[in-house]
């Protein structure tokens, strides 16, 4: 009677999306809609996110279009970007709005950077949960009957996962510093 890895794997690749989702939304020096995830536009009595009342589009690499699909949320829109405190600016005009985002400083820089950081050291912590949850129930069936060694052999694979996964949460975050770094 072996642990089943199966859960475990799940949750690694869990939290492994979640950091790359996290990480999209930190800035870099180019301009990418995933920035303006977060960003929720109080419409129809509701906090909505902002991809469900109107398109983002990338016009250049510092600059994004954003053209909401009734022309009477122009007003909540800009208002949601600017209390989203993204440091962007946001302009009107006929067509809908231009965010656009001011070039990179180095002390900008240094806090993206320890932003990713943090997000990747969360990501850490996750994991490590998981592999205390993973140890408690691999000791739980070793007190149900499972043997010594195949106690061992399992934390030992158990252990293989985590370093697996925290060398992947380590790669996205070299990946992303590159990216601030440009």
């Amino acid at each position: 009677m072996a642990y089943d890895f199966s859960g475990l794997k799940k949750q690694i690749a869990d939290t492994e999306q979640w950091l790359s989702h996290e990480l999209a939304g930190v800035r870099t020096g180019r301009a990418t809609p995933l920035l303006l995830d977060s960003v929720k536009v109080a419409a129809y009595g509701a906090l909505t996110p902002l991809t469900q009342v109107g398109n983002i589009s990338v016009e250049d690499a510092r600059t994004l279009r954003v053209i909401p699909w009734d022309a009477s949320l122009v007003k909540d829109i800009e208002k949601a970007i600017t209390d989203a405190n993204l440091g962007v600016g946001v302009s009107t005009d006929d067509q809908g709005l231009r965010v656009s985002f001011p070039e990179l400083t180095a002390e900008r820089r240094t806090q993206l950077v320890k932003l990713a950081g943090d997000k990747t050291e969360q990501a850490k912590v996750t994991l490590r949960g998981h592999r205390t949850e993973a140890v408690k129930e691999i000791e739980a069936l070793k007190k149900e009957g499972m043997s010594e060694d195949q106690a061992k052999r399992d934390k030992e694979e158990l252990q293989k996962l985590i370093d697996a996964g925290n060398e992947a949460l380590g790669k996205q975050l070299t990946r992303k510093e590159e990216e601030i770094s440009l």
